[in-house]
């Protein structure tokens, strides 16, 4: 079985803390494992969550906290064929039918507002320009409806309008029903994009040094927790994840880059920031948690999935106020309770993770009442 790098221990044969109630600002846990924001591209061609993602969603409101699937923040920002918005009225209406279903089960749901910067091609964003922080593509293609294609050579984004775009998002999430937001700066897209040197030439007040990196996601942070507020807002980022181009490999400036960011954000008070990283309990994600000053929510699945041990040591030894999970969620919509249990598990099949249809999406079983 994999192990966590930094190795935790656990002696207790039932790890309880795992299944506590926690509050993260404003959002109270019934438990401590969180569902992962999970792209699963069952929203069809006009981004509107449909009978499949209300079912979907509802299957797992026994989770902790759900965070959902990115939603593109503007048309120009979709990144995939299938991917929800946030954007139009159907779409936000969609919404509310998920948010209802999660609701009425006893859930807790946040959207992830992503923007998929240069991670997108004009087939897919309607025809919109694809942007990111400076003109550099991704090297090799994207799938596009049409088949595969090389990444566009982006154009220069204007910083004003992605915060703005964000506050929308988040209002129209709210009034959708989410419980709160969750601002991606994670796995390579736009605002990831704006903290790496390899994917930031930028020469103006949002690039150029660590610090420079670092401000417009503060700046978008900033904005969003004063139209919704503070204790409804966290945000997801995955430091070194070295993906889609977006490559972190100085370590001294990777670090100064995300201190610099969460120093930053740590007097808005926000709800928590949530850590994709392949050693959540080693000393540069806690140094990083200890910046921030606020509750984290690990993620140890990187690239391999997470077990009751790892998710039960990580809360038990204090190195983290909840787990996020996917896979596991992905198989097992009840999977807090096959957990608690200690009760079998369902395998997840990766070959259905992306479809239209409710093959490996809604038709997973849960244990007999």
């Amino acid at each position: 079985m994999r192990r966590l790098r930094t190795p935790i221990v656990s002696h207790e044969r039932s790890p309880v803390q795992l299944f506590t109630p926690l509050h993260l600002g404003a959002l109270p846990l019934r438990n401590r494992v969180v569902m992962a924001p999970l792209t699963r591209v069952r929203s069809g061609a006009d981004g509107v969550p449909n009978d499949l993602v209300v079912e979907y969603y509802g299957q797992r409101a026994s989770t902790g906290m759900i965070t959902s699937e990115g939603a593109y923040t503007s048309a120009g920002s979709q990144a995939y064929p299938g991917q929800p918005g946030i954007v139009t009225e159907e779409q936000i209406a969609g919404w509310r039918r998920v948010t209802d279903a999660v609701h009425a089960r006893g859930g807790l749901i946040v959207m992830q507002l992503m923007h998929g910067g240069r991670v997108t091609h004009p087939s897919v964003n309607g025809g919109n320009p694809v942007i990111a922080p400076s003109a550099i593509a991704i090297e090799g293609e994207v799938r596009t409806a049409d088949g595969k294609a090389p990444y566009p050579v982006p154009v220069a984004a204007d910083a004003a309008s992605i915060i703005a775009e964000h506050v929308t998002a988040a209002r129209n999430a709210i009034a959708a029903g989410m419980d709160g937001v969750e601002i991606h700066s994670a796995n390579g897209y736009l605002l990831h994009e704006f903290l790496a040197p390899s994917s930031n030439l930028r020469d103006d007040e949002f690039g150029g040094t660590p610090q420079k990196r670092a401000r417009l996601g503060i700046e978008v942070a900033t904005a969003v927790a004063a139209a919704i507020g503070a204790d409804r807002v966290g945000i997801r980022i995955s430091p070194s994840h070295n993906i889609q181009d977006v490559l972190e490999i100085d370590a001294a400036d990777t670090r100064l880059t995300y201190e610099t960011l969460l120093s930053g954000l740590a007097p808005l008070g926000l709800a928590y920031l949530s850590v994709l990283h392949s050693d959540p309990a080693g000393e540069f994600v806690q140094d990083l948690r200890a910046h921030f000053g606020g509750p984290l929510v690990a993620n140890s699945g990187f690239g391999v999935i997470t077990s009751r041990e790892d998710a039960a040591a990580l809360i038990e030894h204090g190195k983290a106020d909840a787990v996020a999970v996917g896979r596991m969620l992905i198989a097992n919509p009840d999977l807090v309770r096959r957990w608690a249990e200690e009760r079998e598990l369902n395998e997840p099949d990766a070959s259905t993770f992306y479809g239209p249809d409710a093959h490996g999406y809604t038709d997973y079983p849960a244990l007999a009442s």
